[in-house]
C-alpha cells in the first residue's frame, strides 16, 4: 500500500467489544480532516461514541455505510496525506477525459467552486473525542448528518500514471456491491437527494466511473425489482414482511424491529446468563421504616445534599460484600476445561438504569471506598450520562456486583437474571405500607422486599442468606450499621 495512504482501522472501543454499528459518517470523501477530528459516529453494545481520526489529511475512502456492522480491527477510513498524489483535487465525471483516473486532470473552476461550496456547507461538528482515545485539544471540524440509513459513497481517487494501483483497498479501489466509483460530490449529492442507490448504477465513464448522466438516467427510470431466475426453496423464503400475514398466527405483521445496539447486547448477555449460570434465588421482607425516618431527619438538616435511599442501600451492600466476598467474584472456565473462581480486591457496584436505548448497567468504580453521600453523587452522574447515551464502555462494563431497584416500576419482587459475568444481583422492590408486628403489637410499617439471585457454583445458600440478612438488618437498623462501617 502506498505510504501516502493512511488506513485507520476501527479501534477497540471497550472491554470485550468486537464490533460496532456505523450510525453516521461525520466526513465525506474529499474533506480535509485533522488529528482528533471526529470522523464517524458508531453505536456499540454499550454506548454511542464519536470516533476521532489519528491522522491528518484528505478523506480518500469510507469503508462502510450507515447501518452496517463493522468489526474491530477492520478498515474504517482511508486518509491521504496532505500534498500526496492521492489527495489531489477530484475531477467531475463530466469533464474527465478517458485518462482522468490515471492523470488527474483538473476540473473546471466552476465545478471546483460548486464542489467546495458543497463541502463547506456540510462541514460542522461537536469535536467530542472518544474517551480513552486520541489526544487532548482536538479540533472541531467534523460535520454532522441526520441519523438515517443513508448510503455511504466513496470516490475513486486519481493515481499517478507512474504508480500501479495498490492492494488491498485504498482510495482507488472499488469493492463490488458495497462502494461505488464516484468522483464528483455533486453527483453524490444528486443521488442522495433523489434517493438513488449508487451501488445499483453501472458507471459509463472511464474505469466504470459513475457520471451525472448515469444518475439522471436512474432518476428518470423507476427501478423495478428483479425477478428471481429460479424459484426459491421453502427454506429460502424470507420471513413475512411488515403488513403481510404471519404464517403461524394468521395475523397481520404490524412491525419488524431489528435487534441491534444495546438491545442486542442485552439479549446476548441474558441468554448467556440463563444458559451458563445455575442460579438460585432467596428473598426476604424488610421493615424499612427506620431508614426512611433517618433519611427524613437528615433532609431536615441538609435539604440539598441528602443521599437517596439507593445510595444508603448501596453502602450496606458494599459492606455486606466485604463480609461475604464470594458474591463479588467471577466464575471462569479456561479453554482446557479447567475452572476457577476469580476474586477482586475491591468492588465496582453496578446499578440497573432504564434509558431510551434500553436497559444499561453503569457501575460505580471502587464503591467500597465511598460514603453514602459520595455514592449518591456518582449514581446520579452515571444515571445522567447513561440516559444521554454518553457513558463510556468502561463505565458500562466493569461491574462486579449489581443492584437493581425495580421498585421504581411499582413491583414488589423479581426473579432477576444475573448480569453476566457477575455471580449475583440484589433486587429491591417498592416500599409500601404493610401490617407488621413490632414488639408483639400489630403496626403499619414501610416494608420492602429484597431478592438475591446468585450463582450456585460460587457459593451455597448459607452464604447467600447471610449476605441478604446482613443487608436487611442494616436497612432495619441503619444508624447502628453505619456506625460500624
Amino acid at each position: 500500500m502506498s505510504s501516502d495512504m493512511q488506513v485507520f482501522k476501527l479501534p477497540d472501543l471497550g472491554e470485550g467489544l468486537t464490533e460496532a454499528e456505523l450510525v453516521n459518517w461525520l466526513v465525506a470523501v474529499g474533506d480535509e480532516v485533522r488529528v482528533d477530528q471526529p470522523v464517524a459516529e458508531v453505536e456499540t453494545a454499550k454506548s454511542m461514541v464519536e470516533v476521532p481520526s489519528p491522522y491528518a489529511g484528505t478523506v480518500a475512502e469510507l469503508h462502510g455505510q450507515a447501518g452496517e456492522t463493522l468489526d474491530v480491527g477492520k478498515p474504517l477510513i482511508s486518509i491521504a496525506r496532505i500534498g500526496s498524489a492521492a489527495a489531489a483535487p477530484a475531477v467531475t465525471a463530466e469533464s474527465a477525459a478517458p485518462t482522468a483516473v490515471s492523470s488527474g486532470i483538473e476540473a473546471s473552476p466552476a465545478v471546483d467552486a460548486a464542489a467546495e461550496t458543497y463541502r463547506t456547507e456540510e462541514k460542522a461538528g461537536s469535536g467530542n473525542v472518544l474517551i480513552g482515545y486520541g489526544t487532548p485539544g482536538g479540533v472541531t471540524g467534523g460535520r454532522t448528518r441526520p441519523r438515517k440509513a443513508s448510503v455511504a459513497v466513496v470516490d475513486r481517487v486519481a493515481e499517478p500514471a507512474a504508480e500501479p494501483v495498490m492492494e488491498p483497498a485504498v482510495a482507488g479501489t472499488r469493492i463490488p456491491g458495497k462502494l461505488s466509483a464516484v468522483i464528483s460530490p455533486l453527483v453524490r449529492k444528486m443521488a442522495r437527494d433523489h434517493g438513488v442507490s449508487l451501488d445499483a448504477i453501472e458507471g459509463s465513464g472511464a474505469s466504470g466511473l459513475i457520471m451525472r448522466k448515469d444518475v439522471e438516467a436512474a432518476i428518470s427510470v423507476p427501478e423495478a425489482p428483479a425477478a428471481p431466475a429460479v424459484a426459491p426453496s421453502k427454506a429460502e423464503v424470507p420471513a413475512a414482511a411488515e403488513g403481510s400475514a404471519d404464517s403461524r398466527t394468521g395475523l397481520a405483521v404490524s412491525a419488524r424491529t431489528p435487534v441491534r445496539g444495546v438491545r442486542k447486547a442485552v439479549a446476548a448477555n441474558m441468554t448467556r446468563s440463563r444458559s451458563e449460570i445455575p442460579e438460585a434465588t432467596v428473598w426476604v421482607d424488610v421493615d424499612a421504616t427506620a431508614l426512611l425516618d433517618m433519611r427524613a431527619e437528615l433532609k431536615k438538616r441538609s435539604p440539598h445534599d441528602t443521599p437517596g435511599l439507593l445510595a444508603f442501600i448501596a453502602r450496606f451492600v458494599t459492606a455486606g460484600l466485604k463480609k461475604y466476598p464470594a458474591l463479588n467474584t467471577r466464575f471462569e472456565t479456561a479453554s482446557d476445561g479447567s475452572q476457577e473462581i476469580v476474586g477482586f480486591d475491591g468492588i465496582n457496584l453496578g446499578f440497573a438504569a432504564q434509558t431510551d436505548r434500553g436497559l444499561v448497567v453503569p457501575s460505580v468504580r471502587n464503591a467500597h471506598g465511598l460514603s453514602a453521600r459520595e455514592l449518591d453523587a456518582e449514581i446520579r452522574r452515571l444515571t445522567a450520562v447513561a440516559r444521554d447515551g454518553k457513558a463510556t464502555p468502561t463505565e458500562l462494563g466493569s461491574g462486579t456486583f449489581t443492584v437493581n431497584n425495580y421498585g421504581v416500576f411499582g413491583v414488589d419482587g423479581s426473579a432477576a437474571i444475573i448480569n453476566y459475568p457477575e455471580v449475583a444481583m440484589l433486587g429491591v422492590g417498592r416500599i409500601i405500607d404493610k401490617p407488621w408486628v413490632v414488639n408483639g403489637e400489630l403496626a403499619v410499617r414501610k416494608v420492602t422486599e429484597l431478592t438475591l439471585a446468585f450463582d450456585h457454583r460460587v457459593c451455597d445458600g448459607e452464604t447467600a442468606a447471610g449476605f441478604l440478612r446482613y443487608v436487611a438488618d442494616a436497612i432495619e437498623n441503619p444508624g447502628g450499621a453505619l456506625a460500624d462501617m
